[in-house]
């Protein structure tokens, strides 16, 4: 009886481990539109960072940081914040935390997980000042959408590069846009189609 009940509770606590491990969707806040210095001063104070502080960004501050990248701000057609050629919303933004990845689900506000374990090493792609920073974020065109051309995509990954590198700026943390990473492990992790491409990725984080 009492093997049994050993049994049980090792059983218990293996089963509540793995429940913990387990990622879970994070729904976001709504986006605070009234935030962050003007354009113009936004513009001005845009700058390359490659520099972070430890801490874990604040919720708000990743919620708005992401509609700011490619939230919807259009709900009656679901169009977004960056523009998109002939509409073919091709831009998927993956958020890699220390915990885990997560792709950024536009039209629900919300980060869906994709796979634990912390990935930035593969955004650095040995560049190591970006594992310090606390959120990377990888900018991925499905070029499917245009045939596999990757013209319009690129195009459209750098407008999201830029409207990332803008809120930064406007709001007081810090970026830098890369175009170095582990391709080939991102796309793996990420479980990306075959056409999907990741073309640019931002560390973000507070100044150090």
């Amino acid at each position: 009886m009492m093997k049994t009940l050993a049994l049980f509770w090792v059983f218990v606590c293996i089963f509540v481990g793995l429940r913990a491990q387990e990622l879970n969707t994070i729904l976001l806040h709504l986006p605070d539109v009234k935030r962050g210095l003007p354009v113009m001063t936004a513009l001005e104070q845009r700058r390359s960072t490659r520099e972070y502080s430890e801490k874990r960004l604040e919720l708000q501050d990743l919620s708005d940081l992401l509609w700011a990248a490619v939230g919807v701000n259009r709900p009656e057609s679901g169009k977004r914040t960056a523009p998109s050629a002939l509409n073919r919303q091709e831009i998927e933004v993956y958020v890699c935390l220390p915990e885990g990845a997560y792709r950024y689900d536009a039209k629900s506000h919300a980060l869906q997980p994709v796979v634990k374990g912390d990935y930035r090493p593969a955004v650095a792609g040995g560049q190591d000042f970006v594992n310090r920073a606390p959120v990377c974020l990888v900018i991925v065109a499905d070029t499917d959408l245009f045939q596999g051309e990757i013209l319009m995509p690129a195009v459209d990954a750098g407008i999201v590069s830029q409207n990332i590198s803008l809120f930064c700026a406007a709001t007081g943390l810090v970026t830098v846009p890369r175009a170095s990473m582990d391709h080939a492990q991102l796309k793996k992790v990420l479980k990306l189609k075959e056409g999907q491409r990741p073309l640019m990725n931002h560390p973000v984080g507070y100044a150090k």
